[in-house]
């Protein structure tokens, strides 16, 4: 069915409650978070902080929406934690008519991606002096229900959500107990192992690249704490200038030697065989008949992993501080038996398929909140 079209400015009212700054109070600050997410606080701060004399006040109910960010989203009902709070004249205030349309049936229209196009289509000016033109946008319409359909909408959309944050909790809990078993069982495999060094049980390994100025190579990078490897564009040879490529294959330890320290290494995978890195890029090699790649990363990523390659790193402050290869082949690692490792890498795979079952869900979970307003709200002018 198709619902009346209303005016923004038939339900907001633009309410101005300007306070004077006191010198030594402290005041809770608001800002808006972009794409629908709402409104959060800032900060508190002292009023001989704050450069304006005077600010606005905001109420819990009121709408707020910045300016600036209105085009990425960025606006919301100010929730009852920030009552009080200050806002800079950025951040034009409204009441919600509250005889004509619910304060939350607001709050998740504003949260639909046609919300967001009608404030960008209320917002003007050069690229980085876009502004929200308070008078255009109260003018734009969005569709009002009958009280009781917005009060459905309303309880069904605030059901949905809670089922969703509930998941979500529930899934952060598993991804904490999974960290704490897989920690408790390293504790257990490495009890009294031996200690060897790096070098003798994965001893750095350079497969340098002859650069054919024709060729394309394809290259590998290394996320920080411990996410992964991913691929880069391909480099064509003749743009490799400076540096050098080395070819990087499957159970290699990669190493960025420029953030190692933050955790960047990780297990080349059969997907990464053949590709290359950078000299900026080390590998390391296990042995065998001593380690497992997984076990090794593992033990390099924990608390004491991550000292002795931070002592390894040599220099005073982030990109400075660069791996030194002597010293990563002195790192001194516990190495239990092969049977123990790879009983902890068998452990390490089920725990990732557990949080790759985790990540389906919530991907699931991401995709059904919009679906649900694109059902209650359609296209912003009828239903389905």
């Amino acid at each position: 069915m198709t619902w009346p079209m209303m005016a923004l400015g038939e339900l907001l009212q633009p309410a101005v409650d300007r306070v004077p700054l006191q010198l030594d109070e402290t005041y809770a600050q608001v800002t808006a978070r972009l794409w629908g997410k709402g409104l959060t606080l800032r900060g508190r701060v002292l009023g001989a902080e704050i450069a304006a004399s005077h600010q606005n006040r905001v109420r819990a109910g009121q709408f707020v929406i910045s300016k600036i960010d209105a085009r990425h989203g960025a606006f919301g009902i100010v929730p009852p934690d920030l009552d009080g709070a200050v806002v800079s004249n950025d951040f034009p205030v409204f009441d919600v008519d509250n005889e004509t349309v619910l304060t939350e049936y607001v709050a998740w229209v504003s949260r639909t991606d046609w919300f967001v196009a009608l404030c960008r289509g209320a917002s003007e000016g050069s690229t980085n002096r876009v502004r929200l033109k308070e008078a255009r946008f109260l003018a734009q319409q969005i569709p009002v229900p009958p009280r009781p359909e917005q009060h459905r909408i309303v309880e069904q959309l605030n059901t949905a959500a809670t089922a969703i944050e509930a998941r979500s909790r529930a899934a952060t809990g598993v991804d904490a107990e999974i960290d704490a078993m897989l920690a408790a069982a390293f504790a257990r495999v490495i009890a009294d192992a031996p200690r060897r060094s790096m070098a003798e049980v994965a001893p750095l390994v350079r497969r340098p690249v002859q650069i054919d100025p024709d060729a394309v190579y394809p290259e590998l990078g290394v996320r920080s704490f411990g996410r992964g490897l991913f691929i880069k564009p391909d480099v064509v040879g003749a743009e490799v200038t400076w540096q050098s490529l080395y070819r990087i294959e499957a159970g290699d330890l990669v190493f960025s030697n420029i953030k190692a320290w933050e955790g960047a290494f990780a297990v080349a995978g059969s997907e990464h065989a053949g590709k290359h890195g950078s000299h900026r890029y080390l590998t390391c090699v296990p042995d065998p008949s001593l380690a497992t790649a997984g076990y090794l990363w593992y033990y390099l990523q924990t608390d004491a992993g991550l000292r002795q390659i931070g002592q390894a790193s040599v220099g005073s402050a982030d990109r400075n501080r660069t791996l030194a290869t002597k010293r990563l082949a002195s790192i001194n690692l516990p190495v239990p038996s092969l049977d123990a490792q790879h009983w902890f890498d068998g452990l390490q795979a089920k725990a990732r398929s557990a949080r790759l079952a985790q990540t389906a869900a919530a991907t699931e979970l991401a995709a059904l909140l919009p679906a649900m307003l694109h059902q209650a709200f359609g296209d912003g002018v009828s239903t389905i």
